[in-house]
């Protein structure tokens, strides 16, 4: 155990000691710093990821055509209502809806804005269920509405799409249709997202005459328990439907849950990554460490002796040292977390206020504890070996070292 009289006296050598110790400090928190901040986002994302996964989202299945594009836009592989039928008879799935995704023009306040719609049937809301936004304000579309839309959040802050914002009844110029603004979606966390506008699927052919309009996506809601099997039978399905063999499928079947692991697999390969990088940081800020402490071994050998010829034993110098070097490490870790937590929360809010509010920090205590719970391991592993060599120095050699 490191008595008071120990602690006082490392401290005391630690702070005559200001630049190098500053240093040391200096070396570990950066990494310990970079460690907290990703780690912080990468929590948040995990979150962000769980809270998409949860509860209506996981007996989605997702069908879309293959080619080029965003959701099949300027592909020439279309879906159908041909398909829509062949995926409701399949086995296993309860209901389908077909989305159609549609590149617009908006013209409001004397500006001219290219998003895109998202048209999709009110009685089978199953791609807003998929995306698990909800209403933020109005009302939702029903399928007897002609002329009605609803808009994505950003509308309706001022500066982020127009001057001015939007507000309800509204009325707004959508392809050179006059369409009301009856409801504004939840913030979703991304610019293209939150700048997404909404029309019932009867009102498409309205906006968009004389084109063979296509869904872009068709969203199932199948049996949760064999959602595996189903998928196979929904591509078994389609290939039937649409004549053709297996292995040459022109479009993917895809489950939420397929979906959410391959964003989580890909996530946890970045993270890791980056987390590797900080930790070889740390690594060679523990060499640093390391070597910091033998050079105050070798700076105190006749001090070592005096302490030694007085009747210290070897635990109590080896105590000295290890409580020196872990010291380094705590001091480092707290300055790592606070300063990464300050960076991680301006971070956030300044990506909250770019639009990407889902890319936000998850700032967990266990993360405040982890950090510097391993930066005091951290300091005290560096410190083992000069502990021992300071331990082990004989006091009649240390006493004529000069």
């Amino acid at each position: 155990m490191v008595g008071y009289e120990s602690i006082k006296y490392s401290l005391n050598n630690l702070r005559k000691r200001k630049s190098r110790s500053f240093f040391t400090i200096f070396s570990i928190f950066i990494g310990i710093t970079t460690i907290f901040i990703f780690i912080s986002f990468g929590l948040g994302l995990y979150s962000f990821i769980g809270e998409m996964s949860s509860g209506s989202s996981a007996d989605k299945v997702l069908i879309q055509p293959k080619g080029m594009g965003v959701a099949g836009i300027g592909s020439t592989i279309v879906l159908d209502d041909t398909d829509l039928r062949a995926i409701r008879n399949t086995q296993g799935v309860y209901d389908a809806s077909g989305v159609y995704i549609k590149p617009a023009e908006i013209l409001m306040q004397n500006k001219r804005v290219y998003t895109l719609l998202i048209g999709y049937d009110p009685d089978k809301p199953l791609v807003m269920e998929m995306s698990n936004v909800g209403l933020y304000k109005g009302r939702q579309l029903s399928s007897g509405d002609n002329a009605e839309i609803i808009l994505g959040y950003n509308y309706q802050v001022a500066g982020k799409i127009f001057p001015k914002p939007i507000s309800l009844n509204d009325r707004i110029y959508i392809n050179g249709k006059q369409l009301k603004v009856v409801g504004f979606f939840d913030e979703v966390g991304t610019p293209q997202d939150d700048a997404q506008i909404y029309v019932s699927n009867d009102y498409i052919d309205n906006i968009y005459p004389d084109q063979n309009n296509s869904y872009g996506w068709i969203v199932a809601r199948v049996d949760v328990k064999n959602i595996d099997s189903v998928v196979l039978k929904i591509e078994k399905n389609l290939r039937q439907e649409r004549d053709l063999e297996e292995g040459k499928e022109d479009f993917f079947v895809q489950s939420f849950k397929d979906m959410i692991e391959g964003y989580s697999s890909a996530l946890n390969i970045v993270i890791g990554f980056i987390v590797l990088i900080a930790l070889i940081s740390v690594l060679v800020s523990a060499v640093n460490t390391a070597n910091t402490m033998i050079t105050s071994v070798i700076e105190r050998t006749k001090e070592i002796g005096i302490i030694k010829s007085i009747g210290a034993r070897n635990s109590s110098v080896f105590s000295i040292f290890l409580f020196e070097s872990s010291f380094l490490g705590f001091v480092s870790g707290v300055v790592g977390v606070l300063i990464g937590y300050l960076l991680s929360s301006l971070g956030g809010a300044l990506l909250k206020n770019l639009g990407y509010g889902f890319l936000q920090p998850d700032l967990n205590p266990w993360l405040f504890v982890g950090c510097i719970l391993f930066a005091t391991i951290t300091g005290a592993v560096s410190g083992v070996f000069p502990a021992i060599r300071a331990a082990k120095t004989n006091p009649v050699d240390a006493l004529r070292y000069e």
